[in-house]
């Protein structure tokens, strides 16, 4: 890449990268909503806060009336909202 400085008349390198180009990888809204309520669940599993529960039910909530969401992943939210572990039950990795 070149660019003209107005201090002289030589052309100079610039440094500036080209932009890279787009991925195209194009994710579907169940995807993206699959995604949304994921990171809220994994949030709300690490956290505990009131706060994370709140955006777990929104997200969830949101995806199910638009379709995004399973009627089985809506069950297992509403699961594991219904009887948190505690933190002596977290799951061990």
């Amino acid at each position: 890449m070149q660019a003209q400085h107005p201090s002289s008349s030589d052309v100079k390198a610039t440094t500036a990268p080209e932009q890279p180009a787009r991925s195209p990888f194009k994710p579907s809204r169940g995807q993206l909503a699959t995604a949304v309520v994921g990171a809220a669940l994994i949030g709300y599993l690490i956290h505990k806060t009131p706060d994370a529960r709140v955006h777990l039910e929104s997200v969830a909530g949101m995806a199910k009336i638009m379709g995004d969401l399973s009627t089985d992943d809506a069950q297992v939210v509403s699961e594991l909202l219904a009887n948190p572990k505690t933190d002596r039950e977290k799951i061990q990795c």
